[in-house]
This record gives structure tokens, sequence and C-alpha cells, in this order.
């Protein structure tokens, strides 16, 4: 049959990325606790075009992905970017998966276990003779603010919050680490299921430990950075706050550069 992508093309224009976007997908990751784990991911697979072609072949990038998307741990994702760049014969071919990892977690006291969502991805590109990965977690806290328990009479407003970490691979890790580090950062972390004892717990332990969204990113970058695993990470905050009609915010990074 005519193949139609692989025709010339006289523009002379070359295409930095194109592909597959917004592919909804099972995939198989690994699970510390379980072994595996199977959740749903949102895809988008990208490769550059020369200006001399046409098009790509999309089917191609659905085609590979399908190959590896029951085993897409960490060191597998690099393989499959690979395997897409030289199957289209791309100079450079990107991804980025965006899933949620479910993970079983117990309330403090009355030890009672429900399973909490975070959001994660693997944002990745290779190219001949070089590799980019990072992988981010997307964890919910609870905060209280310490200059509100400073000046009240009456407590001090608390409110959720999300942090985002984002590392470069280095070594192999559990996400599940990288969650109990950025909540052993705040205030407190939340839970999807509490007893009374448990909430009276939660809410003391916040209010013992008050952090502004700056204590926030900065306690997470100094317990990563003391991991001395990563070649680069950041970290991002939005506290939605409880008193204000607006999020506070704090972002910091390891790399030497301005936050977008």
């Amino acid at each position: 049959m005519l193949d139609v992508q692989a025709m010339k093309d006289d523009r002379r224009i070359p295409i930095q990325k194109v592909g597959v976007k917004g592919a909804r997908y099972p995939i198989t990751l690994l699970d510390r606790s379980r072994g595996k784990q199977h959740t749903t991911a949102t895809v988008n697979l990208y490769a550059d075009l020369p200006h001399d072609f046409k098009g790509t072949h999309m089917s191609r990038f659905i085609e590979v992905f399908e190959a590896y998307r029951s085993d897409l741990s960490m060191p597998r994702f690099l393989t499959m970017l690979e395997e897409i760049r030289t199957s289209l014969e791309a100079r450079t071919a990107y991804a980025d998966l965006h899933f949620p990892y479910f993970i079983e977690k117990k309330a403090p006291v009355s030890g009672q276990a429900a399973v909490m969502a975070y959001d994660c991805a693997y944002m990745g590109k290779v190219w001949e003779g070089g590799t980019e990965y990072d992988v981010s977690v997307s964890v919910p806290v609870q905060t209280v603010c310490p200059c509100s328990k400073a000046i009240s009479d009456y407590g001090a407003h608390n409110q959720r919050g999300i942090v985002t970490l984002t590392v470069a691979l280095g070594p192999f890790f559990w996400i599940e680490d990288l969650v109990a580090l950025v909540e052993d950062s705040a205030s407190s972390g939340v839970y999807t299921l509490l007893k009374r004892e448990d909430e009276k717990y939660v809410t003391e332990k916040a209010f013992d430990n008050p952090r502004f969204v700056e204590d926030l990113v900065r306690e997470v970058y100094l317990k990563v950075g003391a991991l001395g695993k990563f070649p680069s990470f950041s970290v991002e905050a939005e506290n939605f706050e409880s008193i204000h009609n607006h999020s506070a915010y704090a972002y910091v990074t390891s790399k030497d550069e301005e936050p977008e």
C-alpha cells in the first residue's frame, strides 16, 4: 500500500515534536509492598520529524508502547523511548506519562487502613548518546500557619496543600519513600480514613509543627539533598489557604536557574 507519511515534503520545515497525545492506557508498575500495581496513565509520545518527511507513522508510537505497558518500571521507560526513536528513525523521542499511584496508608492511632492516591508522572527524552528522565510525585499535606499560631488566642488557621517533588533519575528508588519524605516535612500528612482518636492526633501534631509554604519546600529540599541520590531535583508547594481567596506558593530547585 502507498506509504503517504514517507513521501517527501519540499517546504523544508522540520518539526520538533509530532506524535500522539492524551492516550488513556492501562499500565503496570513496580509496587514495593505488592510487587506490581495496575493503574491507568494518560500517555503523550512524540518524536522529531526531519524537514523532508511528510509525516510520522503514528501507529508505531502505540505499537511500541503496547509492548512495554505491562512492565513500565523505571529502567524500561528509557528503553521504550529508545525503541520509539529508532523505529521512527528520529533523532529524539519524548514521552510523558501521568498516572495515579496508590498506597495503602494506616491511620496513626487506630491503625485502620485505606488507600491514598498520589498523582505521579514519568517525563523523559532520548537522543543518540544522551537521555533525560524525571519522575514527579504530588503529595497532599496539611500545614498550620506559624504566624496565625503566634498571634491568635484561640488556635491557628490550617489548610491542605500539594507538594510536587520532581527528581532526575539516579539510582533506583521507590515512590513510597518520596511520599514519606514529603509528608514528614509538613505539619502533618493527610489520610483517607480517620477515626476520632486519629483526628485528635493529626490535629495536635499539625498544631505542634507549624509550617509556612517556604518552610515546606526548604524542609523537603534538605531531606532530598541529604539522600545524595539525584542529579537534580525541584520542590513546588501550593497551600490552598483557608482564610485567603488565593493560594500561597513556593518553588525551589537544585539547578542554577530561575523558576518558570
